[in-house]
């Protein structure tokens, strides 16, 4: 009994054993099966990835730039009135820039320095020293300052009613130009709003012939509208930028020569006493 036992046993550890080696025989084949699958698709998706890079560098170089699509909207925008609004902002830019090199040099001049010059030639040269100093000195306080001591014989007040109307004139000078830059500022949205009015007439006209209402023709009418309205609301707010600036400017010149007006006269008073 115990020997048949024996036996059983036996036999049951070696068919536990050849079943376990079966085991680790088939894990080791599906292993090395899906090491090789996995090297199989690795292989198969690198030209994959490779080509899509490709095709991604492709898409990246067939991109358009921005003066690109700028172009291409200019033209279907229609040539007639995208052309008159590209010479709006062209002469309204071109008025901004003369303005902004003629204040700058116009300001460049330090009033408090020609005060300085004038009060320093008043004592020792008296009136025609500091008429010199002025002859000498470009921008618009020293042309009034000239003025002004031009009539300084005729007394205080003269010279009080001379600095007020040359300095008029001198703002009239400084504000040269502004109403133009104005003009085009009002004129450029007006003309895209014009290129809406006339391609909505022209969609419609389409769909009346067309005895039909198309997406497609309907489309083209009104994008045409909306790029030159787009087109001079963009040229209408770069010249008002720039328009602003210039008005800026020139109220920072006027406040200087009104400050630099008053100096001088009540210098002059001094030196009369």
């Amino acid at each position: 009994m115990t020997t048949r036992i024996l036996i059983l046993i036996s036999l049951l550890f070696l068919n536990v054993q050849m079943n376990y080696g079966q085991e680790e025989t088939t894990s080791d084949t599906m292993v090395t099966e899906s090491a090789d699958t996995t090297q199989i698709e690795d292989v198969e998706e690198t030209p994959i990835k490779i080509a899509d890079t490709v095709e991604s560098n492709k898409n990246n170089e067939a991109s358009p730039s921005f003066h690109q699509i700028l172009k291409t909207k200019f033209i279907e925008g229609g040539a007639g009135f995208m052309g008159i609004v590209l010479l709006t902002l062209i002469l309204g830019l071109a008025l901004c820039i003369e303005r902004i090199i003629y204040l700058h040099a116009a300001g460049s001049s330090s009033s408090e320095e020609l005060l300085g010059k004038i009060e320093n030639a008043l004592k020792n040269g008296g009136v025609e020293k500091a008429k010199e100093v002025c002859r000498n000195t470009a921008g618009p306080i020293a042309s009034i300052f000239y003025q002004g001591l031009e009539r300084y014989k005729n007394g205080i007040d003269a010279v009080e009613k001379s600095i007020v109307s040359y300095g008029s004139v001198q703002m009239g000078l400084l504000e040269r130009g502004t109403t133009w830059i104005s003009l085009f500022i009002a004129l450029a949205p007006m003309l895209g709003f014009m290129g809406t009015v006339i391609g909505m007439i022209g969609a419609f006209d389409a769909i009346e012939a067309a005895g039909d209402i198309s997406p497609s023709l309907v489309a083209g009418g009104i994008k045409v509208a909306l790029l030159t309205t787009v087109f001079g609301l963009i040229v209408a707010i770069i010249l008002q930028v720039f328009y602003n600036y210039i008005i800026s400017k020139i109220d920072d010149i006027v406040n200087k020569m009104e400050d630099a007006s008053i100096a001088l006269v009540d210098m002059l008073a001094q030196n009369k006493k």
